[in-house]
């Protein structure tokens, strides 16, 4: 198991290039909340928004949810599905960080975005620990900053 101790010592070697290669990057992003995808993605955005201080936001298989609560849906290779949030979850004009463990197609996470951008909140940015490159999921994601831990 890494202790924090590993991850600054790790951290301290890799020096930081503000603003390059476009203005904005290496800078603080201001996010209120952590928008987890079930399943997995909960684990992952549980443990960041913890880390964070910030409030989580579940989004949902439809029917999970147990208040009132807004659909999006999003194409399979051999179908279908949705996703729901509740619909008092996000406030207008926060800025929140979606979070889940893949991004294959980006569907989803496509669809995570139209959830929280429907309750007038803006996506900060997304986080993923695995990235399954050679799907291109990124680019059903275009015009947000998609971070990945893992790139396959």
């Amino acid at each position: 198991m890494t202790s924090d101790a590993d991850i600054e010592a790790l951290k301290a070697r890799i020096r930081d290039v503000p603003d390059f290669p476009k203005p904005g990057i290496v800078r603080g992003r201001k996010v209120s909340k952590v928008v987890a995808i079930e399943s997995r993605g909960f684990i992952l955005g549980g443990l960041v928004a913890d880390r964070l201080g910030l409030g989580f936001v579940p989004v949902r298989k439809p029917g999970k949810l147990p208040a009132r609560t807004r659909k999006a849906s999003y194409a399979l290779e051999y179908g279908t599905d949705s996703l729901e949030i509740h619909d008092d979850a996000l406030n207008v004009g926060e800025s929140v960080l979606i979070v889940d463990d893949v991004i294959a197609t980006g569907g989803t996470a496509r669809a995570a975005a139209e959830l929280v951008e429907g309750l007038g909140a803006r996506v900060s940015a997304y986080l993923f620990l695995i990235e399954l490159a050679f799907l291109n999921g990124r680019a059903k994601l275009e015009g947000y900053d998609v971070l990945s831990l893992i790139r396959y």
